[in-house]
């Protein structure tokens, strides 16, 4: 029951930090998608390269705890679900028209 409460709560951390750094960039990492003349789709990463940096992060931490064996496949699944669920919410995506 432990474990799956802090999975939620890992969920949460994750799909907080995705869309945070969608929202408002702090690297202004920009891949476009698409370009034609009156529109631009573009893709912002900054927000899941921040999600997978705190991924690292916490998992660092479970290798320092010795607990990668009981925490790493919880925390690897609530990473997962914030980026599946996040990209479903089209976070990162950003849509620029020229009218």
């Amino acid at each position: 029951m432990k474990k799956a409460v802090l999975a939620i709560l890992q969920f949460v951390l994750f799909f907080i930090v995705f869309g945070v750094g969608s929202l408002f960039p702090p690297f202004h990492f920009e891949h476009i998608l698409i370009a034609t003349p009156g529109v631009t789709r573009i893709f912002v990463a900054d927000g899941l390269l921040l999600m997978f940096a705190l991924y690292l992060l916490i998992l660092l931490v479970e290798v320092m705890r010795k607990r990668v064996r009981i925490a790493a496949p919880w925390t690897t699944l609530a990473v997962i679900l914030a980026t599946v669920l996040g990209l479903m919410m089209k976070f990162g995506f950003l849509t620029r028209s020229a009218f």
